[in-house]
Order: structure tokens, then sequence, then C-alpha cells
């Protein structure tokens, strides 16, 4: 199902905008023999086909700027006030036409936050590494100081390509990890990167996916904090939130993880997301004692809509218990 929706995604467009319609017409024609049926299917068809517009044309074209503060004893003091941008989702296959401005809305809004670091938190993709070309020069231009640290989502895995040819999948996903390097990014595939303010040091470190169920399984934490000892500072970049409680926590010393995947549902009607029925965490900031997890709605999606979830990027400023406020 998820395959037939990456793949069939501007079919699935028009069959949102047409039912409501074709719904509509047979309201009409039955409405003097069955007039309360007729209101009640005309006013469902009316209401149904204004929501998908407006979420599809004017929510999902919209980006908001969040921001978010994380204290810790464990962060050197040298990195008090520290600023990390976090977007995520982006799903380039769905950027094409008018919501090529959304990501240039995107990249312009994170490099006017003058990050210290950026960090993606996967799913760069929707199924083909080719999808990246029109937007490669643009994404080449954000810039932090300290460089921009990337791990991939479950749709960068060539997950969601024809796999009856082994040889396709494993050049789609060799090209798909080419991207981030082409682009300037340093990706993370269960490794670490130091940050340092003179003696002073941080760590970015990044899983590979480390989902549930159909989603690929190739977290390693120990390979991703292979050689670090307990009294470091890490910053864990995991796309997939649900490894937080089954393998961050329990296994590491990680104090935050920055995470995506949920798109925050694409859908928020009175502080409900359907997003809450699959995932214990799911949009915003989560803490289990100082131990923290965000989770970023991200930017874009495989189907270009959203309702009350709008897109963002994260602004995570670090603040360290040391210093005497």
């Amino acid at each position: 199902m998820v395959k037939f929706i990456v793949h069939h995604v501007y079919l699935i467009d028009w069959l949102c905008l047409l039912l409501p319609c074709l719904f509509i017409i047979v309201a009409w024609f039955i409405r003097r023999r069955h007039q309360r049926w007729a209101a009640a299917i005309g006013t469902f068809s009316i209401a149904a086909l204004l929501t998908y517009v407006y979420g599809r044309y004017y929510d999902a074209m919209q980006l908001e700027v969040r921001h978010v503060e994380y204290a810790s004893a464990d962060l050197p003091e040298a990195f008090d006030g520290y600023r990390i941008v976090q977007f995520s989702d982006i799903h380039v296959g769905s950027m094409n036409g008018r919501r090529q401005e959304l990501l240039r809305r995107t990249v312009d809004s994170i490099n006017a936050q003058h990050p210290d670091a950026v960090v993606f938190t996967g799913d760069l993709l929707n199924a083909s590494a080719d999808e990246a070309e029109p937007h490669r020069q643009l994404l080449s231009t954000i810039k932090a100081p300290d460089g921009i640290y990337s791990v991939l989502g479950n749709h960068d895995y060539a997950e969601y390509i024809d796999k009856s040819d082994p040889a396709v999948v494993n050049e789609q996903l060799g090209r798909s990890r080419a991207i981030h390097y082409e682009l300037g990014w340093h990706l993370l595939c269960n490794a670490w990167s130091k940050i340092r303010r003179d003696s002073a040091s941080i760590v970015i470190a990044g899983m590979e996916n480390d989902g549930e169920g159909r989603f690929p399984q190739l977290g390693d934490h120990n390979a991703a904090l292979y050689g670090l000892g307990r009294d470091v500072f890490v910053v864990m970049l995991e796309h997939d939130p649900t490894s937080w409680r089954r393998r961050i926590l329990p296994h590491t010393h990680v104090q935050l993880t920055l995470s995506g995947h949920t798109h925050g549902g694409q859908l928020n009607l009175f502080g409900w997301s359907p997003a809450s029925l699959r995932y214990h965490e799911h949009d915003g900031m989560y803490y289990v004692g100082e131990r923290a997890l965000n989770v970023s709605k991200g930017v874009g999606g495989v189907i270009p809509f959203r309702l009350g979830a709008k897109g963002e990027i994260v602004v995570i400023t670090l603040k360290s218990k040391k210093v005497k406020q």
C-alpha cells in the first residue's frame, strides 16, 4: 500500500479532488426522492473538498520556526547557548512545481537562524535518488560553522522501488547515501563526529533507521557511540522516534535525541493527531528524567497535505546547568 502511494501520489491527489465532486453530483441527482440523504451527502462532500483544498494548497505550504531549549549538567560551559537547527522529512520527490518555493523558504529559514550546526533527521527522498537532482543546488546552500549532520530515514533505503533487480536496489541505495556527501553534509551511519570549543567538546552521533514492523531496523547504538566515554555530552540523530524507548534510553547514556518520521500525523484537530494512535512520542519535546527526545513534524510528506500540523524547522538552544543564571 505504501509503495502504491509513493508511486501514484498524483493519482491520489486527483482522486481526493474528484471523489467529493462526484458525490456532490450524485447528491444533486437524488435530491428530489431522497432529500435528506442528498443534503447529508452534499454537505459532507463539500466539507471534504474544502478541507482537502485548504490542507493541500495552504497548510501544506506553511512553515513554522519552533524554538526549544534543552538544559543539561553534562553540557560543557563552552557550549552554553549553542544553537542547533533541526529539519526533517523534506521528501523532495513531492517538492515539485509550486512546492519548490516551500523548500526554498525552508533553506532560507534555516540559514536565517545563524545556527552553530544543522542536523537533518532523515527522509530526504520519497523513493528514488533521482528525485534529489532538481534540488541539489538549493540544498547545498545550507550553511553552518560547525557543519550539517544527517541520517537516513526509511524512505532513503530504496525500500519503495521495484526490488526485482538487486543491482538496481544497491545502486539506488549507494546514490541515496552519496547525495548527502555531495551536498557537503556529514552522513552519520552508526557513527559519530566531535565538535570542539577549545578544550571542550560535544558529540553529534547518528544511528541508521531503527524502526518497528515494516521499517528498516539497521540502527546500532554500540557502533554509533563506539569509543566514547559516558562523560561525553551526545546529541543522537535517529529518524524513527520509537528507537528512543526501545534502544537509546535503556542502552546508552545519550542526553538528547532528535527524530522525525511521524510528520505530526500531518493532521491535528483540536490537539489530537492520528500519529498518537501509533507513536508514544510523535510531536515536540519529551522527557524521561533529564534525558530528552525532540520529534519534528518535518517539512514535507509523500502526500503534500497537512491540516493543523504545519511543517517546521526546530531551533534547539543548548544550556549548561553549570553556568550560573
